[in-house]
């Protein structure tokens, strides 16, 4: 590997050639960290690490290896679990899994080993953040949530700091709800910031609006209480709802923040702000209902909002702006019906309208396809063989 980064020239080959390469070297970069996490697993448990005189192991591989101490800590955590994660181990070691989903798989099949194989199944067919959603979910379902946020609030910090680049970092650590609330008081002041840009002919980031949006608000210059109602999503078992915790399979969960406590769906409801939008899965039924306006009724909104949380792409994280989409024409049917709509960012909802690519039969994230994939819906059906 040596010899050949040392004489590799990417501008002397073919585009194909460095796909190629760019595969083979992401695999083994892969292969490489689950090695790393394996012998600093060993390293760390020998107390070899000692001897250069490091307050920790993970300080002394941060040193050596030249990351963070955060990086570090998640390198060898991995590695103690991949020792009781058997295929997980074996599909780092091919290369098949990256640094940061081996750590994100090994916690949550540490917490519930019956979710190993799902999880592997996620990691090939899912962004990480994806990977990591499901992570959080399968934690969920294990662990006592109440306690989980005691604990989550007890350690909560606001903390700052200044890169080498000079610009300050600002990073928050709370509870789900409380990080959600603080987001949708910035979402209308930044919405309004991105439209005067547009009008001014400034194609900024949604990010950068989002930040002169907090900076208005915690300086004074915009009040959030001024700025309209914005939805927040949650969707609860009404079971789970009426007895104050979730069992087994049991959902509470806030769109976009992952699973939470049911005093903390409780609390949000108290409060009145933000508006609260509750999906309860005994509630009334938005599947198959359908009507004759263009647009979805509000209760299929709030239904699609929770099941397509990101573009509905697979691979596609996009999570902002996002557009509803009829699978049959609306100007053929004038029917809107609940599971024939999808929600797609502009640029995939403009790939299927402009050149007739499409989501693959289903719900939920899924592959999104040109027209002459065999899986596109608009496909010919194949006979049996």
């Amino acid at each position: 590997m040596s010899e050949y980064a040392a004489c590799f020239d990417a501008a002397l080959a073919t585009a194909a050639d460095a796909a190629r390469v760019l595969d083979d070297a992401a695999a083994i970069e892969k292969m490489a960290a689950a090695v790393k996490s394996l012998a600093a697993a060993r390293v760390a448990e020998t107390g070899l690490w000692k001897q250069s005189g490091d307050r920790s192991a993970a300080h002394e591989l941060a040193r050596r290896t030249g990351t963070s101490i955060g990086q570090a800590k998640d390198a060898i955590e991995t590695g103690c679990r991949l020792r009781d994660l058997a295929a997980t181990a074996h599909a780092a070691r091919r290369g098949e899994l990256s640094a940061q989903q081996a750590a994100a798989i090994t916690d949550a099949a540490s917490a519930d080993p019956a979710a190993e194989d799902r999880l592997l199944e996620t990691a090939r067919s899912g962004s990480l953040r994806a990977l990591r959603g499901e992570c959080a979910r399968t934690k969920a379902n294990v662990c006592d949530l109440e306690d989980r946020r005691r604990q989550i609030h007890e350690r909560r910090y606001l903390r700052t700091w200044t890169d080498v680049d000079g610009a300050g970092h600002l990073h928050v650590r709370d509870n789900p709800e409380v990080i959600a609330r603080m987001v949708v008081s910035v979402i209308p002041v930044r919405d309004r910031l991105v439209e005067v840009a547009s009008e001014e002919g400034r194609g900024e980031v949604l990010e950068a609006h989002a930040a002169d949006a907090l900076h208005q608000i915690v300086c004074g210059d915009t009040s959030p209480a001024t700025t309209g109602a914005v939805k927040l999503l949650a969707r609860v078992d009404l079971a789970a709802l009426l007895r104050g915790y979730p069992v087994g399979e049991e959902t509470c969960e806030l769109a976009g923040y992952g699973p939470v406590a049911v005093s903390a769906l409780r609390d949000l409801i108290d409060t009145g702000d933000p508006f609260l939008a509750a999906v309860v899965t005994k509630g009334e039924e938005v599947v198959g209902v359908a009507h004759l306006g263009r647009r979805p009724t509000a209760h299929q909104r709030s239904a699609l909002e929770w099941l397509y949380p990101t573009c509905a792409a697979e691979g596609c994280n996009a999570l902002t702006f996002l557009e509803f989409d009829h699978r049959d024409d609306w100007a053929e049917t004038h029917r809107t019906v609940f599971d024939l709509l999808d929600r797609l960012c502009h640029h995939h909802h403009g790939l299927k309208t402009r050149d007739g690519w499409g989501l693959v039969e289903g719900r939920g994230k899924r592959a999104f396809v040109p027209p002459d994939d065999p899986r596109h819906p608009r496909q010919p059906v194949q006979p049996a063989a």
